[in-house]
């Protein structure tokens, strides 16, 4: 199956944690205004809950993903603390 390009640079929670090197875990994506079940794998070992992104895909349902803590939600965290 081709890759599915709409899908990287996506954000998504996983369902099961990654076992980096080990097997694979599950991720729900948040693409085409909707979320899809993705197995996903990771270089280094995920927990279940974790925020992902979406680096590369595999084809057949299949995606690379990156541990992610968007910066936006960092910088609104701040925005709270000035005054």
């Amino acid at each position: 199956m081709a890759q599915d390009d709409a899908v990287i640079g996506c954000t998504g929670v996983l369902l099961i944690g990654t076992r980096g090197a080990a097997g694979p875990g599950e991720v729900l994506v948040r693409v085409r205004g909707g979320t899809e079940a993705f197995v996903a794998w990771s270089p280094e070992p995920l927990p279940v809950g974790a925020t992902v992104l979406v680096i590369e895909s595999r084809g057949n349902r299949q995606v690379d993903v990156m541990e992610w803590a968007d910066p936006l939600d960092a910088l609104a965290g701040d925005a709270g603390n000035a005054g």
